[in-house]
């Protein structure tokens, strides 16, 4: 089969998902109509049990987006105006956004050259007497040096609050996410490996104070009914979400098994011909994205638009060269890993549904176009 004859391969098909688990998908969402019990309730609950458990967390507090989990993690382990929390350039807004909506001040660092994530030595030369906690995010699913970093946090006396964002199964020297740090902070935007049908969100934490804090901040504030004991947010993760996360999640370790056999595959095809990010030592990612890295990355991108097969950039601009964070201060030139690595990133196809033969055809198109 020719390039031109090849079918669209999108970067993620959440279509096929959706039509190859469409019966199960409509029992859950018909089963919360049926029982009518919308917000809050059992069909929440449950799925913050499993979800809990698939990462090895104690308690899990469903809330209404991955940005809103952010934002309440670090608001219920009492970060607020005054603090700095260190994160990286190389993200999406929405990590240094939810610093900002805690009130406290974002301080970016630079990331690895081979893995795209926060650089441990940047990290540490970055604190300061202001610093309250270190938000590293588990990028496309790569889980970050936790080792180096949470020894960093411990020998300075701040808390370590992970973005994993997109990073739901990630494990590092074997051990779940959420069995470390204070708090870590999911997302369930429908692209992600455990994704919801629109915006969701959990933080995870083994700290009961914590957990309490969370499930009030969420839920206006509330102590009792119509009691509030501080200004909260309308941030509750909706039932109907919850129901189809749970039938997704039974499903989510096999979904995570294919996306790591589609990456091995990738490899296998492009090791020695273009650069691949690297996975961090010591730990075991889920692939959210597969990221490559090539010069003329824009003609690369159009030369695979034109074969049918869609890619994207994570992410085109570092946080401190857009509008919105001109005010930390920082100039072009000062995350130079970050800036050159926006210039020449492609995040290719995957995802369970993807076969092997389109695997393939998408390998060989990089190929020819990378030269």
């Amino acid at each position: 089969m020719s390039p031109r004859e090849v079918q669209q391969i999108p970067l993620v098909n959440l279509r096929r998902l959706n039509e190859t688990y469409h019966d199960e998908f409509t029992e859950a969402i018909l089963d919360v109509v049926g029982k009518a019990s919308f917000i809050n309730g059992p069909f929440v609950e449950k799925f913050e049990e499993e979800f809990a458990a698939f990462v090895g967390a104690t308690y899990a507090i469903g809330v209404a987006s991955g940005t809103d989990a952010v934002h309440l993690a670090l608001r219920a382990s009492g970060v607020g105006p005054g603090d700095e929390v260190i994160t990286v350039a190389n993200t999406f807004a929405a990590t240094v956004e939810a610093i900002v909506h805690a009130g406290a001040t974002p301080v970016l660092v630079d990331v690895d050259d081979r893995t795209l994530l926060m650089d441990p030595d940047a990290t540490e030369a970055a604190i300061t007497p202001r610093t309250r906690a270190l938000l590293p995010v588990h990028l496309s699913g790569r889980p970050v040096d936790l080792g180096r970093l949470g020894a960093i946090a411990g020998r300075h006396g701040i808390d370590l609050i992970q973005d994993s964002a997109q990073a739901h199964g990630t494990t590092y020297e074997g051990r779940p996410l959420g069995a470390i740090g204070k708090a870590g902070a999911y997302s369930f935007y429908p692209g992600k490996n455990l994704g919801a049908f629109g915006d969701a969100g959990a933080v995870v934490t083994n700290d009961p104070d914590i957990a309490a804090r969370l499930r009030s901040l969420r839920d206006h504030g509330r102590t009792g009914k119509y009691d509030h004991g501080e200004i909260g947010y309308g941030s509750r993760l909706d039932a109907l979400h919850a129901s189809v996360l749970s039938r997704k999640l039974a499903h989510l370790a096999e979904w995570n098994r294919r996306r790591t056999e589609v990456a091995e595959r990738y490899v296998k095809h492009l090791a020695d011909r273009v650069r691949i990010v690297e996975e961090s030592p010591n730990g075991t990612g889920v692939f959210h994205h597969f990221v490559i890295r090539v010069p003329d990355r824009d003609q690369v991108r159009a030369a695979l638009a034109e074969d049918g097969i869609q890619t994207v950039v994570h992410y085109p601009k570092p946080i401190h060269l857009m509008e919105a964070f001109h005010f930390l201060g920082l100039p072009k030139g000062s995350m130079p890993v970050s800036e050159a690595a926006a210039l020449d990133m492609i995040s290719l196809p995957i995802d369970p549904m993807i076969t092997d033969d389109e695997v393939d055809i998408v390998a060989a198109a990089v190929l020819r176009a990378a030269g």
